[in-house]
């Protein structure tokens, strides 16, 4: 908890620049999961799979968009950054 509040008292101090950062990793991370879903096949539940991941990074994108507080964009950026590292590790097993 205490690397949370840290990491999130530094998000919140220049909160622009790590946005930045953070769209960066999430379309990244985003896009490698999406390329590992893919080769594994067009079937339903890669579509889901798929689905949501883009739907997640496209939320983080669209709340720096909004300028929604700095915690609610941190948080998304840690579920982007989850969700994309948990398939990218589904994907691969």
């Amino acid at each position: 908890m205490k690397l949370y509040n840290n990491l999130l008292a530094d998000f919140e101090e220049m909160p622009m620049g790590y946005s930045t950062i953070g769209i960066i990793a999430s379309s990244c991370l985003g896009s490698v999961a999406a390329m590992l879903i893919l080769m594994q096949g067009h079937g339903f539940l890669d579509m889901l799979q798929l689905f949501a991941v883009v739907s997640i990074c496209m939320g983080f994108n669209a709340m720096i968009l909004v300028q929604f507080k700095p915690k609610i964009i941190f948080n998304s950026l840690l579920l982007s950054l989850a969700v994309s590292t948990t398939f990218i590790l589904i994907n691969i097993i």
